[in-house]
C-alpha cells in the first residue's frame, strides 16, 4: 500500500513487536494520532495566537497550561518546547559557551552535545568512563581539576547524560552535579532516554537544565523536545530580545532569543500535548517495564557465548548485547551470513534490529506487554537452539 506516489505505508508497530533502540519510547498515542490529523497544517497552532505573540501565552489549545505542567512534571521552574533535544543543547551552549571556553562532556556523550559545543568554538574535554561503562563523581572532580590546571579556568558548562545512548546505563547524576556546582559549573542533564518514560526530578538530581526528547521518549511527533530550567538559569537561557533596528527602529516584543521566537508549530507541539496525560501516568510503571526487560535480557544471558555489555542487573530498557561468541559464530557459516538473525526475528514478527548485526547490537523493550516480552525471550532462545547454540 502507498500513502501517495512512491511513499510506502508504514505499519511496523502494527504488524511487529518493535525493539528498535530509539523508536519505542516515541510511538504515538491514539490521542496524538488524532492531533496529527487535526493540526497537521504548519501554522495551525497560530489560530488563536494574540499579543504578545508567543507560544507560552496561547490559551486555545491550552499551550500556556502545558508549559507549566511540563515544568512541574520535571520538578523544574520553567519549561519550553524545542525542535528535538539537540536544539535544547544548542540553546544552552549558545548561552554559556564562548570561543575558547573549556566545556565538559563525558566519554558516553551523544554526538549532538559535541556539535553544540563545537558550534560555539568551545574546547571539549571528556570525563572518562569506568571499565563497566559508567560515570563517577570522582572522575568528574579529577577532570575538572585537570581542566583548571590546563586552561586556568573552570569549564563553562557540563553536559551529563542521565542514561547514555551507548549502553543504556543509569549514571549517578546527583553526585556529579554536586561536584560541578562546587566549581559553579552549570549542568545540563540529557534526559533523552529518561524524560517521558521514567520519573525525572530535576531539582533532586541538581540539574540546572533538563533536556528531553519528545520523539524519543515522550510519544510525540518529530522533531520535538523539552528544555526545562531553574528560575535562576531560565532568566539567562530564555532571555528576551532587546535589539532595535537602525533604519526602521523595529523592536520585537518579548520574543526569546535562544528560542528564535516560536519553536514548535502545529502537529509537533499539539501531538506532544495530546500524549502528555498518558506519558505522565506511564512513568509510574517503570518497575513493570524493567521486569519485562529482564525477561529478554535473561534469555540472552542464557545463550552460551552471549554477554550483556550494559550494567547488570539492568536499570533501563535500552540494552547493549555482545553476541560475538554466539550468533556471530553462526553467521560465519550460515548461508545468510550475518543477516540470518534479523531474518529469523522478522519471520517471528520481531523488528527493529540492524540487519546484518550479529556482533554488538542494541535493543529496547520499552512499551512491551509481559506476553510480548516473553515471546521475544522465547524467540531468541529458539533461534539459538535451531542454529546449534547451547542455551542454559
Amino acid at each position: 500500500m502507498k500513502c501517495a506516489g512512491p511513499i510506502e505505508v508504514r505499519d511496523l508497530d502494527e504488524s511487529c513487536i518493535n525493539i528498535d533502540p530509539i523508536q519505542v519510547g516515541g510511538r504515538l498515542t491514539p490521542e496524538a494520532m488524532k492531533a496529527v490529523i487535526a493540526y497537521g497544517d504548519g501554522y495551525s497552532i497560530c489560530d488563536h495566537c494574540r499579543k504578545p505573540f508567543r507560544l507560552d501565552f496561547i490559551k486555545t489549545p491550552p499551550v500556556d497550561v502545558f508549559f507549566r505542567d511540563l515544568a512541574d512534571f520535571l520538578h523544574m521552574d520553567v519549561a519550553r518546547v524545542v525542535p528535538g533535544a539537540r536544539r535544547g543543547f544548542q540553546a544552552v551552549a549558545d548561552t554559556y559557551v564562548q570561543k575558547g571556553d573549556p566545556v565538559l562532556i563525558t566519554a558516553l556523550s551523544h554526538y549532538t552535545e559535541v556539535l553544540a559545543v563545537e558550534g560555539r568554538g568551545g574546547i571539549l574535554r571528556e570525563i572518562p568512563k569506568t571499565p563497566e561503562n559508567t560515570l563517577t563523581a570522582d572522575a568528574a572532580s579529577e577532570k575538572i581539576e585537570a581542566v583548571i590546571r590546563e586552561t586556568g579556568k573552570a569549564p563553562s558548562l557540563l553536559f551529563l547524560d542521565h542514561v547514555d545512548y551507548q549502553y543504556g546505563n543509569l549514571h549517578p547524576v546527583k553526585e556529579i552535579t554536586k561536584v560541578a556546582h562546587q566549581y559553579d559549573i552549570p549542568v545540563l542533564v540529557n534526559g533523552a532516554y529518561t524524560v517521558g518514560i521514567m520519573e525525572v526530578d530535576g531539582r533532586d538530581i541538581g540539574a540546572d537544565f533538563v533536556v528531553g526528547s519528545g520523539h524519543k521518549s515522550m510519544a510525540a511527533p518529530a522533531p520535538s523536545g523539552v528544555l526545562a530550567a531553574t528560575s535562576e538559569r531560565a532568566a539567562e537561557v530564555f532571555r528576551t530580545t532587546s535589539v532595535k533596528t537602525d533604519v526602521t527602529s523595529r523592536t520585537f516584543g518579548i520574543k526569546e532569543v535562544e528560542m528564535m521566537g516560536c519553536t514548535l508549530m502545529g502537529v509537533t507541539l499539539v501531538g506532544m500535548m495530546a500524549s502528555f496525560p498518558r506519558v505522565r501516568e506511564r512513568v509510574k510503571r517503570w518497575d513493570q517495564e524493567l521486569a519485562h526487560s529482564s525477561l529478554v535480557v535473561d534469555a540472552l544471558k542464557s545463550i552460551e557465548g552471549t554477554r550483556i555489555r550494559s550494567e547488570y542487573p539492568r536499570k533501563h530498557t535500552l540494552t547493549r548485547v555482545d553476541t560475538t561468541g554466539s550468533f556471530d559464530e553462526v553467521a560465519k557459516t550460515h548461508k545468510k551470513r550475518g543477516y540470518f538473525l534479523s531474518s529469523a526475528l522478522k519471520a517471528r514478527g520481531i523488528a527493529g534490529t540492524i540487519p546484518g548485526a550479529t556482533k554488538v547490537w542494541k535493543f529496547n523493550t520499552y512499551g512491551m506487554t509481559r506476553a510480548q516480552a516473553g515471546y521475544v525471550a522465547d524467540s531468541l532462545a529458539e533461534i539459538a537452539v535451531e542454529n546449534g547454540l547451547r542455551v542454559g
